[in-house]
């Protein structure tokens, strides 16, 4: 079982100010995200998309932005457990939380952070009627060992960047086909232009048509059947790899018990605590009156519930204020001369 101060559910920019918030106050931070990367919605939705306020950036991207908030959290060495959701919570008799992970990684911890943005990223799925029997046996939203692919037949659905890059990634180590409903795609020009060069030379395929349905066995796929205008066709595959995108749930935060307004999370304005003590939420996860949904907004939000949970892991300590422009004790945690 691993130990630390605080959880932080959500790794994107809310959460990541949140590591430097609390690392000011010596609380150390394990931070749990169901994407395979940090950065939250400005890596997966917008990396390239200007944002206009952050206060002292003009213009900022969202890489940019991800990038800044990683290298001003790396004093305090927070650990990311990526690719997992943070499934369970159970309050414990010596008054931490036990966090369960999807991966059956369990944390223990004094506090628990919701910095989860509209909610957990997870992957749009076809509408096949069998697809639970295959997933994560011979179905795979995400790519996270590609050798498990090696020498197989493969069939990848979806038309956007996700899609290409995996057919050309995959292209010289198995035989790959890609699977869309038109010869248009949503990816960058670039990858279309590779993946049709390796299609030309017989180092990938591609399948006009939409997903009808899976046969095989014991999880395994045997055969896949899509459909175009023109017919239905049933070839021999061994995986599937579905990349329709991302959509956002709350996911089984919404099982905790916590006060809910319309699948948002309602908390104090004071330090944006929860209906259950220790447990705070920030960013455009919860909800209050007045609330802006802005990553500005955020970024109080976390300065605030700092506070209170220096409390809850210090409740013997006082808690003293200090700014960062004069503390030398504050200079010597971000390793400033």
């Amino acid at each position: 079982m691993l130990k630390t101060d605080i959880v932080i559910i959500g790794a994107g920019p809310v959460g990541l100010f949140a590591i430097f918030e609390l690392g000011l106050l010596n609380l150390k931070c394990h931070v749990i995200d169901s994407l395979e990367q940090i950065g939250g919605q400005c890596s997966e939705l917008y990396p390239e998309k200007p944002i206009f306020d952050i206060p002292s950036q003009v213009k900022i991207n969202g890489n940019e932005l991800v990038e800044n908030l990683i290298n001003q959290s790396k004093p305090f060495d927070p650990v990311f457990h990526l690719g997992q959701q943070a499934n369970q919570i159970k309050k414990l008799e010596d008054g931490y939380w036990e966090v369960q992970t999807s991966a059956n990684k369990i944390i223990k911890t004094k506090c628990i952070v919701i910095a989860a943005g509209a909610g957990s990223f997870v992957p749009r799925k076809p509408p096949l009627e069998n697809l639970k029997e295959y997933e994560e046996k011979s179905i795979f939203y995400s790519i996270k060992d590609k050798s498990i692919f090696n020498n197989k037949k493969v069939l990848i659905a979806g038309g956007g960047d996700s899609a290409l890059d995996w057919a050309i990634n995959l292209s010289s180590s198995c035989d790959v086909t890609l699977l869309h409903r038109r010869k248009e795609f949503r990816a960058s020009p670039d990858s279309v232009k590779k993946f049709f060069e390796l299609e030309s030379i017989g180092k990938t395929k591609f399948a006009l048509g939409q997903l009808l349905s899976i046969q095989g066995k014991n999880g395994k796929i045997e055969s896949i059947t899509y459909k175009n205008e023109m017919e239905e066709i049933t070839n021999n595959y061994q995986y599937l790899i579905p990349l329709f995108g991302l959509i956002m749930k709350l996911g089984p935060i919404v099982d905790w018990g916590l006060e809910l307004d319309s699948n948002l999370i309602r908390v104090n304005t004071e330090n944006f605590e929860t209906s259950i003590p220790s447990i705070f939420a920030i960013g455009d996860i919860n909800t209050y009156p007045g609330k802006l949904k802005l990553i500005l907004s955020g970024f109080h939000e976390a300065a605030l519930m700092s506070q209170k949970a220096f409390k809850y892991c210090n409740p013997e300590k006082k808690l003293i204020f200090r700014y960062t422009t004069s503390s030398k004790d504050l200079h010597k945690k971000l390793g400033l001369k």
